[in-house]
Protein backbone atom coordinates (compact mmCIF):
# COMPACT_ATOMS: atom_id res chain seq x y z
CA UNK A 1 0.00 0.00 0.00
CA UNK A 2 1.03 3.64 -0.32
CA UNK A 3 0.98 6.33 2.35
CA UNK A 4 0.59 5.59 6.05
CA UNK A 5 0.13 2.13 7.51
CA UNK A 6 -3.13 1.27 9.25
CA UNK A 7 -1.60 2.02 12.64
CA UNK A 8 0.15 5.13 11.32
CA UNK A 9 -3.15 6.69 10.27
CA UNK A 10 -4.64 5.87 13.67
CA UNK A 11 -1.70 7.57 15.42
CA UNK A 12 -2.09 10.67 13.25
CA UNK A 13 -5.78 10.86 14.14
CA UNK A 14 -5.16 10.33 17.86
CA UNK A 15 -2.50 13.03 17.91
CA UNK A 16 -5.07 15.54 16.67
CA UNK A 17 -7.73 14.21 19.02
CA UNK A 18 -5.48 14.60 22.07
CA UNK A 19 -5.46 18.38 21.61
CA UNK A 20 -9.15 18.65 22.55
CA UNK A 21 -10.21 15.35 24.17
CA UNK A 22 -9.53 14.09 27.69
CA UNK A 23 -6.91 11.34 28.16
CA UNK A 24 -9.67 8.88 29.01
CA UNK A 25 -11.48 9.64 25.74
CA UNK A 26 -8.28 9.33 23.72
CA UNK A 27 -7.53 5.96 25.35
CA UNK A 28 -11.04 4.72 24.56
CA UNK A 29 -10.64 5.75 20.91
CA UNK A 30 -7.28 3.97 20.76
CA UNK A 31 -8.81 0.72 22.03
CA UNK A 32 -11.76 0.90 19.64
CA UNK A 33 -9.65 1.68 16.58
CA UNK A 34 -7.04 -0.93 17.49
CA UNK A 35 -9.78 -3.55 17.56
CA UNK A 36 -10.89 -2.47 14.08
CA UNK A 37 -7.29 -2.53 12.81
CA UNK A 38 -6.80 -6.08 14.14
CA UNK A 39 -9.99 -7.16 12.37
CA UNK A 40 -8.84 -5.66 9.06
CA UNK A 41 -5.41 -7.24 9.32
CA UNK A 42 -7.06 -10.63 9.95
CA UNK A 43 -8.98 -10.01 6.72
CA UNK A 44 -5.68 -9.27 4.91
CA UNK A 45 -6.74 -5.63 4.39
CA UNK A 46 -3.90 -3.13 4.70
CA UNK A 47 -5.43 0.03 3.27
CA UNK A 48 -8.06 2.25 4.89
CA UNK A 49 -9.36 3.06 1.41
CA UNK A 50 -11.02 -0.38 1.42
CA UNK A 51 -13.08 0.38 4.53
CA UNK A 52 -16.78 0.20 3.68
CA UNK A 53 -20.14 -0.31 5.38
CA UNK A 54 -20.14 -4.09 4.78
CA UNK A 55 -16.81 -4.48 6.56
CA UNK A 56 -18.02 -2.36 9.47
CA UNK A 57 -21.17 -4.45 9.83
CA UNK A 58 -19.09 -7.63 9.91
CA UNK A 59 -16.72 -6.12 12.46
CA UNK A 60 -19.48 -4.93 14.78
CA UNK A 61 -21.34 -8.22 14.36
CA UNK A 62 -18.23 -10.10 15.44
CA UNK A 63 -17.83 -7.81 18.43
CA UNK A 64 -21.43 -8.51 19.42
CA UNK A 65 -20.78 -12.26 19.22
CA UNK A 66 -17.75 -11.76 21.47
CA UNK A 67 -20.12 -10.43 24.12
CA UNK A 68 -19.91 -6.65 23.76
CA UNK A 69 -23.08 -4.95 24.95
CA UNK A 70 -25.08 -2.27 23.11
CA UNK A 71 -23.36 0.61 24.90
CA UNK A 72 -19.87 -0.66 24.05
CA UNK A 73 -20.87 -1.35 20.45
CA UNK A 74 -22.30 2.15 20.12
CA UNK A 75 -19.05 3.60 21.43
CA UNK A 76 -17.08 1.48 18.93
CA UNK A 77 -19.22 2.77 16.08
CA UNK A 78 -18.95 6.39 17.25
CA UNK A 79 -15.15 6.17 17.43
CA UNK A 80 -14.97 4.62 13.96
CA UNK A 81 -17.32 7.25 12.55
CA UNK A 82 -15.16 10.08 13.84
CA UNK A 83 -12.02 8.38 12.54
CA UNK A 84 -13.64 7.76 9.16
CA UNK A 85 -14.50 11.46 9.02
CA UNK A 86 -10.78 12.13 9.47
CA UNK A 87 -10.05 9.74 6.57
CA UNK A 88 -12.54 11.57 4.37
CA UNK A 89 -10.90 14.92 5.16
CA UNK A 90 -7.50 13.38 4.39
CA UNK A 91 -8.76 12.17 1.00
CA UNK A 92 -8.39 8.50 1.94
CA UNK A 93 -12.12 7.75 1.71
CA UNK A 94 -14.81 9.22 -0.59
CA UNK A 95 -17.45 9.14 2.17
CA UNK A 96 -17.94 8.03 5.77
CA UNK A 97 -19.15 4.38 5.71
CA UNK A 98 -20.16 4.49 9.36
CA UNK A 99 -23.12 6.72 8.46
CA UNK A 100 -24.59 3.70 6.65
CA UNK A 101 -24.28 1.44 9.71
CA UNK A 102 -27.08 1.73 12.25
CA UNK A 103 -26.07 2.13 15.88
CA UNK A 104 -27.33 -0.64 18.20
CA UNK A 105 -30.31 0.21 20.34
CA UNK A 106 -29.18 1.06 23.86
CA UNK A 107 -31.07 0.42 27.08
CA UNK A 108 -31.92 3.65 28.87
CA UNK A 109 -30.76 3.34 32.46
CA UNK A 110 -31.59 6.30 34.65
CA UNK A 111 -28.93 6.94 37.28
CA UNK A 112 -30.53 7.62 40.64
CA UNK A 113 -29.98 11.12 42.03
CA UNK A 114 -29.25 11.70 45.68
CA UNK A 115 -32.06 12.98 47.88
CA UNK A 116 -31.95 16.79 48.16
CA UNK A 117 -31.96 16.86 51.97
CA UNK A 118 -29.51 14.00 52.22
CA UNK A 119 -27.11 15.74 49.87
CA UNK A 120 -27.48 19.04 51.73
CA UNK A 121 -26.55 17.36 55.02
CA UNK A 122 -23.57 15.73 53.37
CA UNK A 123 -22.30 19.00 51.89
CA UNK A 124 -22.88 20.90 55.14
CA UNK A 125 -20.88 18.45 57.25
CA UNK A 126 -18.12 20.47 59.01
CA UNK A 127 -14.48 19.76 58.10
CA UNK A 128 -11.15 20.55 59.78
CA UNK A 129 -10.31 23.56 57.61
CA UNK A 130 -7.03 22.10 56.32
CA UNK A 131 -5.95 22.89 52.74
CA UNK A 132 -6.94 19.41 51.57
CA UNK A 133 -10.32 19.62 53.29
CA UNK A 134 -10.97 23.03 51.71
CA UNK A 135 -9.98 21.66 48.31
CA UNK A 136 -12.29 18.67 48.67
CA UNK A 137 -15.20 20.88 49.78
CA UNK A 138 -14.66 23.18 46.79
CA UNK A 139 -14.71 20.20 44.41
CA UNK A 140 -17.90 18.80 45.94
CA UNK A 141 -19.69 22.14 45.82
CA UNK A 142 -18.58 22.84 42.24
CA UNK A 143 -19.63 19.40 40.98
CA UNK A 144 -23.12 19.89 42.42
CA UNK A 145 -23.40 23.63 41.73
CA UNK A 146 -22.45 23.49 38.05
CA UNK A 147 -23.10 19.90 36.94
CA UNK A 148 -19.57 19.34 35.67
CA UNK A 149 -18.23 16.12 34.23
CA UNK A 150 -15.20 14.59 35.94
CA UNK A 151 -12.91 15.44 33.01
CA UNK A 152 -14.22 19.01 32.94
CA UNK A 153 -13.50 19.64 36.61
CA UNK A 154 -10.07 17.98 36.49
CA UNK A 155 -9.05 20.13 33.50
CA UNK A 156 -9.99 23.46 35.09
CA UNK A 157 -7.30 26.12 35.28
CA UNK A 158 -7.29 29.20 37.49
CA UNK A 159 -8.11 31.37 34.49
CA UNK A 160 -11.32 29.42 33.82
CA UNK A 161 -12.87 30.60 37.07
CA UNK A 162 -14.78 33.89 37.01
CA UNK A 163 -16.73 35.59 39.84
CA UNK A 164 -20.10 33.97 39.06
CA UNK A 165 -19.36 31.39 36.40
CA UNK A 166 -16.80 28.89 35.19
CA UNK A 167 -15.62 28.18 31.66
CA UNK A 168 -15.28 24.50 30.76
CA UNK A 169 -14.31 22.49 27.70
CA UNK A 170 -16.90 19.77 27.18
CA UNK A 171 -17.05 16.70 24.99
CA UNK A 172 -15.68 17.18 21.50
CA UNK A 173 -13.83 20.27 22.64
CA UNK A 174 -17.06 22.26 22.84
CA UNK A 175 -16.71 25.21 25.26
CA UNK A 176 -19.50 26.42 27.51
CA UNK A 177 -19.95 28.63 30.54
CA UNK A 178 -21.99 27.58 33.55
CA UNK A 179 -23.03 29.51 36.67
CA UNK A 180 -21.30 28.99 40.01
CA UNK A 181 -23.67 29.10 42.98
CA UNK A 182 -23.10 31.12 46.14
CA UNK A 183 -22.10 28.16 48.32
CA UNK A 184 -19.71 26.88 45.65
CA UNK A 185 -18.18 30.34 45.29
CA UNK A 186 -17.61 30.51 49.06
CA UNK A 187 -15.97 27.08 49.05
CA UNK A 188 -13.77 28.04 46.09
CA UNK A 189 -12.67 31.28 47.78
CA UNK A 190 -11.74 29.31 50.90
CA UNK A 191 -9.69 26.90 48.78
CA UNK A 192 -7.98 29.62 46.75
CA UNK A 193 -6.87 31.32 49.98
CA UNK A 194 -4.72 28.27 50.84
CA UNK A 195 -4.05 26.74 47.40
CA UNK A 196 -0.58 28.25 47.36
CA UNK A 197 0.40 26.02 50.28
CA UNK A 198 0.12 22.98 48.01
CA UNK A 199 0.47 24.13 44.40
CA UNK A 200 3.77 24.06 42.58
CA UNK A 201 5.02 27.35 41.22
CA UNK A 202 3.55 28.15 37.78
CA UNK A 203 0.92 25.40 38.12
CA UNK A 204 -2.25 26.61 36.38
CA UNK A 205 -4.49 23.80 37.63
CA UNK A 206 -7.35 24.90 39.86
CA UNK A 207 -7.27 21.67 41.88
CA UNK A 208 -3.90 20.21 42.87
CA UNK A 209 -2.75 17.22 44.93
CA UNK A 210 -0.36 16.93 47.86
CA UNK A 211 2.63 16.98 45.48
CA UNK A 212 1.50 20.24 43.94
CA UNK A 213 0.51 19.01 40.49
CA UNK A 214 -2.90 18.77 38.83
CA UNK A 215 -5.27 16.38 40.56
CA UNK A 216 -6.02 13.39 38.31
CA UNK A 217 -9.34 11.74 37.51
CA UNK A 218 -8.76 8.68 39.66
CA UNK A 219 -7.63 10.76 42.63
CA UNK A 220 -10.82 12.84 42.45
CA UNK A 221 -12.98 9.72 42.30
CA UNK A 222 -11.22 8.23 45.32
CA UNK A 223 -11.56 11.43 47.33
CA UNK A 224 -15.32 11.55 46.72
CA UNK A 225 -15.71 7.92 47.77
CA UNK A 226 -13.65 8.51 50.90
CA UNK A 227 -15.58 11.66 51.82
CA UNK A 228 -18.89 9.83 51.45
CA UNK A 229 -17.69 7.16 53.86
CA UNK A 230 -16.16 9.62 56.33
CA UNK A 231 -19.27 11.82 56.41
CA UNK A 232 -21.66 8.91 56.86
CA UNK A 233 -23.30 8.97 53.44
CA UNK A 234 -24.87 5.55 53.13
CA UNK A 235 -24.46 5.46 49.34
CA UNK A 236 -21.56 5.30 46.91
CA UNK A 237 -20.64 8.74 45.62
CA UNK A 238 -18.99 9.40 42.28
CA UNK A 239 -18.76 12.54 40.10
CA UNK A 240 -21.51 11.51 37.70
CA UNK A 241 -23.88 10.98 40.63
CA UNK A 242 -23.40 14.62 41.64
CA UNK A 243 -23.84 15.74 38.02
CA UNK A 244 -27.07 13.78 37.72
CA UNK A 245 -28.31 15.10 41.06
CA UNK A 246 -27.60 18.64 39.85
CA UNK A 247 -29.66 18.06 36.70
CA UNK A 248 -32.53 16.27 38.43
CA UNK A 249 -32.90 18.77 41.27
CA UNK A 250 -32.73 21.73 38.90
CA UNK A 251 -35.24 20.20 36.54
CA UNK A 252 -37.67 19.36 39.34
CA UNK A 253 -37.59 22.99 40.45
CA UNK A 254 -37.56 24.78 37.09
CA UNK A 255 -39.18 22.28 34.68
CA UNK A 256 -36.96 23.91 32.02
CA UNK A 257 -35.49 21.01 30.07
CA UNK A 258 -33.81 23.25 27.49
CA UNK A 259 -31.97 25.24 30.16
CA UNK A 260 -30.74 22.04 31.83
CA UNK A 261 -29.61 20.77 28.43
CA UNK A 262 -27.48 23.89 27.94
CA UNK A 263 -26.02 23.70 31.43
CA UNK A 264 -25.07 20.04 31.01
CA UNK A 265 -23.56 20.67 27.58
CA UNK A 266 -25.70 18.09 25.80
CA UNK A 267 -25.94 18.42 22.02
CA UNK A 268 -29.11 16.31 21.93
CA UNK A 269 -32.15 17.01 24.09
CA UNK A 270 -32.86 13.27 24.23
CA UNK A 271 -29.61 12.80 26.17
CA UNK A 272 -30.80 15.26 28.79
CA UNK A 273 -34.08 13.40 29.11
CA UNK A 274 -32.17 10.20 29.92
CA UNK A 275 -29.94 11.86 32.50
CA UNK A 276 -32.75 13.58 34.34
CA UNK A 277 -35.89 12.37 36.07
CA UNK A 278 -39.14 14.27 36.11
CA UNK A 279 -41.61 14.00 38.95
CA UNK A 280 -44.62 12.46 37.21
CA UNK A 281 -47.12 13.58 39.83
CA UNK A 282 -45.88 17.17 39.53
CA UNK A 283 -46.16 17.00 35.75
CA UNK A 284 -49.62 15.49 35.91
CA UNK A 285 -50.81 18.20 38.31
CA UNK A 286 -49.34 20.90 36.07
CA UNK A 287 -51.01 19.33 33.04
CA UNK A 288 -54.40 19.12 34.75
CA UNK A 289 -54.13 22.72 35.89
CA UNK A 290 -52.89 24.20 32.61
CA UNK A 291 -54.28 22.26 29.66
CA UNK A 292 -57.66 23.61 28.50
CA UNK A 293 -58.93 20.14 27.59
CA UNK A 294 -57.65 18.52 30.78
CA UNK A 295 -59.45 20.54 33.45
CA UNK A 296 -62.42 18.65 34.86
CA UNK A 297 -65.81 20.24 35.37
CA UNK A 298 -67.96 19.45 38.35
CA UNK A 299 -69.94 16.30 37.73
CA UNK A 300 -67.52 15.00 35.07
CA UNK A 301 -66.53 12.07 37.24
CA UNK A 302 -70.02 10.62 36.93
CA UNK A 303 -70.29 10.90 33.16
CA UNK A 304 -70.12 7.70 31.14
CA UNK A 305 -66.82 7.02 29.40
Amino acid sequence: MTGRTLQGEIEAFLAGLARTASPATADAYRRDLSALRAFLEAEAIDDWARLDAALLRRFLGGERLRGLGPRSLARRRAAISRFAGHLVEAGRLPHNPATLVQAPRQPRHLPRPLDVDQLARFLDTPHDGSPLARRDQAMLELFYSSGLRLAELAALDLGDLQPQRVRVLGKGGKPRQVPVGRRARQALDAWLAVRGQLAERDTKALFVGVRGGRLGHRAIQLRLAQLAKARGLAEHLHPHRLRHSFASHLLESSQDLRAVQELLGHADLATTQVYTRLDWQHLAASYDAAHPRARRRRGDEGEPS
